[in-house]
């Protein structure tokens, strides 16, 4: 005699859908019945799902079973060689916050040539870091001002500035890199903490300009 088909196993063969709303009624169904065997599951569509409201609608499922179950696999899946996989799961450790984690937030990870990846473990640090840790996450942090767009340099200056007074020294001495975009990154980030409020785009825009006119009257 066949079984009868529970909720969580219907919620699970959804996830397979090909249609991306059936795939976030199924997570929100997961996330709504917890059940230690969807966590497995859960982590694997993390990797592959490419619809960013059903992703996030996964990393709120995850979110509502026990870090117990759900931070060894997610942690497990920071080792993966797919971006995507490995965004996701910083993505998620970010928003369960158990600082059990912090171990696997390594400097390979902090300094990920993918700037998504990049971006969602500086995010997933400055979430999990311990009390006493902040000045080593910030020194690596540091080593990061300067790269990619507007929005990836943006992530890391509300990474660095989330971090407090230890930044501050690191800025400084950024201000004084041979590489103008360090330069013009460390100043923005120094103004963002002044004010939060300030637009961030002109901030940089404006401290490219002066590193710009600065390395002008130098060669003049």
């Amino acid at each position: 005699m066949t079984r009868p088909e529970t909720d969580t196993t219907r919620a699970l063969r959804g996830l397979a859908s090909g249609d991306p709303s059936v795939r976030l009624r199924a997570a929100l169904a997961i996330g709504t019945a917890p059940a230690p065997a969807s966590v497995d599951p859960l982590v694997a569509r993390c990797a592959t799902e490419p619809d960013f409201s059903v992703r996030e609608m996964l990393t709120w499922a995850l979110t509502r079973h026990p870090p117990e179950a759900t931070v060894p696999r997610l942690v497990a899946a920071l080792g993966s060689t797919g971006t995507q996989a490995r965004s996701q799961a910083l993505h998620t450790l970010s928003k369960i916050g158990d600082r059990r984690a912090w171990p696997a937030i390594t400097r390979a990870l902090l300094t990920d040539p993918d700037d998504e990846v990049a971006r969602s473990a500086w995010r997933a640090a400055v979430a999990l870091v311990p009390e006493g840790a902040e000045p080593g996450l910030a020194a690596v942090l540091a080593t990061q001002l300067g790269r990619g767009d507007r929005a990836t340099q943006l992530s890391l200056s509300r990474a660095l500035t989330a971090l407090g007074e230890v930044v501050a020294p690191l800025l400084h001495t950024a201000g004084t890199d041979p590489d103008p975009r360090v330069r013009a990154h460390a100043v923005a980030t120094q103004r963002l903490a002044r004010d939060p409020d300030a637009g961030f785009a002109l901030s940089l825009a404006e401290a490219t300009r002066i590193v710009a006119l600065g390395e002008a009257s130098g060669q003049g």
